[in-house]
C-alpha cells in the first residue's frame, strides 16, 4: 500500500475513531438524563438487593445489557478491526442476544403481556446476524451502521426505559 494510501486511512480511521467517541459522549449524556433529573427527587446510593431480590430473568437481562454497554463502549472508542475489536465484537454479540432474548421473558410491566419495547427486542435478534454477516463480507459501512444503530437504540435509548419511575432500575437508583 502507498505512503499515501496509508495516510488517508489513517484519517479516515481518525475520523471514525471521533465520531465513536461522540457517540458514546452523546448517548452517555442520553442514558444520565434521568439520573440527572432525579437528584433533585433524592438520589442515593444504589439499593443493590433489589437486584438480588428480583426474579433471575431480570438479573441475567440486567448483567447482560450491562456487559454489552461496557464492551459496546470499548468497541465505539478502540481501533476497529482489529483482532481485539473482533473478539470484543463478538462478546458484544453474545451479550446483546442474551439481553434481547431474556428480554422476551420479561413481562411485569405489562400485566404479563408483551409490550411496544419488546419490538426493539425482535429487532435486535434480526439485525445482530445481519450485522455480522457484514462485517464477514468486509461491508464495513452496513457493519457499521447495524452496530451503531444497535449501541444507541438497543442500549442507550431501550436503557433509559429502565429508569422510568415505577421501574426496577428506579427503584434501586432513586427509590
Amino acid at each position: 500500500m502507498s505512503e499515501t494510501a496509508l495516510s488517508m486511512h489513517d484519517a479516515d480511521a481518525r475520523r471514525i475513531r471521533r465520531r465513536g467517541v461522540a457517540g458514546v459522549l452523546v448517548a452517555t449524556a442520553l442514558a444520565a438524563a434521568p439520573v440527572l433529573l432525579a437528584s433533585r427527587s433524592g438520589a442515593h446510593l444504589p439499593d443493590l438487593s433489589l437486584v438480588l431480590a428480583a426474579p433471575t430473568k431480570i438479573q441475567i437481562h440486567l448483567t447482560a445489557a450491562i456487559s454489552a454497554l461496557v464492551i459496546g463502549t470499548v468497541l465505539m472508542i478502540g481501533v476497529k478491526g482489529s483482532a481485539l475489536h473482533r473478539t470484543l465484537g463478538w462478546a458484544w454479540v453474545v451479550a446483546m442476544a442474551t439481553t434481547a432474548i431474556s428480554s422476551l421473558f420479561i413481562h411485569e410491566m405489562n400485566h404479563g403481556a408483551m409490550s411496544w419495547i419488546h419490538l426493539l427486542s425482535g429487532w435486535t435478534i434480526i439485525a445482530l446476524p445481519i450485522a455480522v454477516y457484514a462485517a464477514r463480507r468486509h461491508k464495513v459501512s452496513l457493519h457499521r451502521r447495524f452496530m451503531t444503530g444497535l449501541f444507541v437504540g438497543g442500549l442507550i435509548v431501550a436503557g433509559g426505559f429502565a429508569f422510568l419511575p415505577g421501574r426496577l432500575m428506579w427503584r434501586v437508583f432513586f427509590g
